[in-house]
């Protein structure tokens, strides 16, 4: 007769979990957990991941049937945490807290740590038109939220609710197929490849083997990501406006007669040859704090969430910047040029010769610029940036080269001329001029902020910098002292006599057992004392052991 049996799948908590959400949560990134498993079994996963704690002020549990019932539990839930703030009066309205766009302030009122926990037949209430304002705002002033006995559309529903109403980036992660449509639904997918499929995975935009890599994957490369875009698209801006509104000055001299400033191919070549690689390897590689350090300070995160590195203030500083390098760019040479005369005395201003020194400045200049915003500079930084240099006089002088002209002589018929142009040392000061006065006031403004109102990723880059500079002086104190100029300075920390007369004397050093023992116990000191008595005489164990 055979017996009956039963299986089961242990499904249990991932090595990292609650580490990781707690990282998450000092770097601002609000947790929800949605899930299919009853109420006990999502709250000890709670409690297990550390959302939940025995050190919170309460836990809201809304297990209502009925419209009424959710929304009166609800209500409860906001007077208890609207009495514990006590920063807001008893006619607060809901409906007119999000009309005035201040949504967000009641999470600012709140005092005190609260976490909800909503079972699912509550949430298909909570999520009905009229209700769905007031869940998102009781929800959003807890700490943690725990929606359990959900179904896969449920799932997807929480998530348009934040995506409608929040100005937030959703981040969905999911291990099974039930979470594909969650994953689908939120900005960013991520798919956890496990032992319950692969579908989570082919829905997602990142899939890993364990949740635990969340936390390099957002404050890693996600906030080194984010970083990069913006430093790209700042100097990209940048650029291009110092290079297009020279254009506009030299109208007020041509007459607006659409003649350009610059030669034809340089207009050509400069945003393919001359500046494109070195921005790119800056939105590559850069960094401003390594790896370790970023995941060390999780509040590093918040600038991207709070988008502080491109907003609109941004992009009208480097539109400004770019604005009053292009002034300079123009303005500084063509003064230089109205008196200025070659070595053999004839006038040295001329079209050719103001186009090559306006093209050399501005090349010199966005190529200081990218050296001052890239913050982590590696082998391919270093070629591109001075390569492109390179590359930009070598096109030159062969673009004036008597060869190109013999072979295209209807397109570069200004023989000699880069060559005579880059021979005065008018020009070259000219150029040096135009570089120190368009850089200088980046590199003042950017050290007075460094000075006056550092960021976190100054101070974090500092602390690492301070460290550097300790580690060598804690390794000379650990070998006794770096070694100076005069060999005396070895016998600092040594003024008794050694054991080599006991060494060579053949002595047995040998203790007894309890001797050892207590040497184990007692600092270094103790038991050289004690060798040193043992040199001198024999002694018993006791004696050995109470030296």
């Amino acid at each position: 007769m055979w017996g009956g049996g039963t299986t089961a799948i242990e499904d249990k908590l991932q090595q990292g979990v609650p580490e990781t959400i707690a990282i998450l949560t000092l770097a601002n990134i609000k947790i929800w957990v949605l899930t299919g498993d009853k109420q006990e079994t999502a709250v000890n996963i709670g409690y297990s991941c550390k959302m939940l704690t025995d050190d919170m002020t309460e836990v809201f549990v809304v297990t209502g049937h009925t419209v009424l019932e959710v929304r009166e539990e609800l209500r409860k839930a906001r007077e208890k945490m609207m009495d514990g703030s006590r920063s807001m009066g008893n006619g607060f309205s809901y409906q007119e807290k999000l009309s005035s766009s201040k949504l967000t302030s009641v999470l600012e009122a709140i005092a005190g740590e609260y976490a909800l926990v909503i079972n699912g037949h509550s949430l298909a209430h909570a999520l009905e038109a009229d209700m769905e304002v007031e869940f998102l705002e009781t929800a959003c002033a807890c700490k943690a939220v725990i929606c359990c006995r959900v179904t896969p559309l449920q799932k997807a529903q929480v998530v348009e609710l934040v995506k409608k109403y929040k100005k937030a980036v959703t981040l969905a992660i999911g291990d099974g197929a039930n979470d594909v449509s969650m994953i689908k639904t939120a900005h960013i997918g991520v798919g956890i490849s496990g032992q319950e499929g692969i579908q989570a995975v082919l829905a997602s935009d990142y899939s890993f083997s364990q949740f635990k890599f969340l936390q390099r994957l957002l404050l890693v490369h996600g906030r080194w990501s984010y970083l990069r875009m913006c430093k790209f698209l700042c100097y990209f801006f940048y650029k291009n406006f110092a290079f297009t509104m020279v254009h506009f000055w030299f109208g007020f001299f041509c007459g607006f007669s659409a003649q350009t400033v610059y030669d034809q191919y340089f207009i050509t070549l400069y945003n393919i040859v001359y500046t494109s690689l070195p921005v790119l390897a800056m939105g590559v590689f850069d960094q401003d704090v390594p790896e370790q350090r970023s995941m060390e300070y999780p509040k590093l995160y918040e600038p991207g969430q709070l988008n502080l590195l491109f907003n609109k203030r941004e992009f009208f500083i480097c539109i400004a910047q770019g604005i009053y390098t292009s002034v300079l760019m123009f303005f500084i040479p063509y003064g230089v040029f109205a008196d200025a005369t070659r070595d053999d005395g004839a006038q040295l201003a001329d079209y050719q010769s103001f186009a090559v020194t306006v093209a050399t400045s501005l090349v010199i200049v966005v190529s200081v610029q990218i050296g001052l915003d890239t913050g982590f500079w590696t082998a391919i930084n270093h070629f591109f940036i001075w390569g492109s240099l390179a590359a930009y006089f070598a096109i030159l002088f062969a673009m004036h080269s008597d060869g190109l002209f013999q072979m295209f002589p209807n397109q570069f018929r200004f023989v000699g001329n880069a060559q005579n142009t880059l021979a005065q040392p008018t020009v070259w000061l000219t150029i040096a001029l135009t570089t120190v006065v368009c850089i200088m006031p980046v590199v003042a403004f950017r050290f007075l902020k460094l000075d006056l109102k550092p960021e976190l990723s100054d101070t974090v880059r500092y602390t690492q910098l301070v460290r550097k500079k300790q580690k060598p002086q804690h390794r000379c104190a650990r070998r006794g002292g770096c070694r100076g100029g005069s060999r005396r300075s070895g016998y600092a920390f040594s003024h008794q006599e050694g054991f080599g007369e006991l060494i060579m004397s053949g002595k047995n050093m040998r203790l007894s057992s309890l001797a050892l023992s207590s040497f184990t116990a007692r600092p270094s000191t103790a038991w050289i004392e004690t060798l040193r008595r043992k040199k001198g005489g024999e002694s018993s164990p006791d004696t050995a052991a109470k030296g």
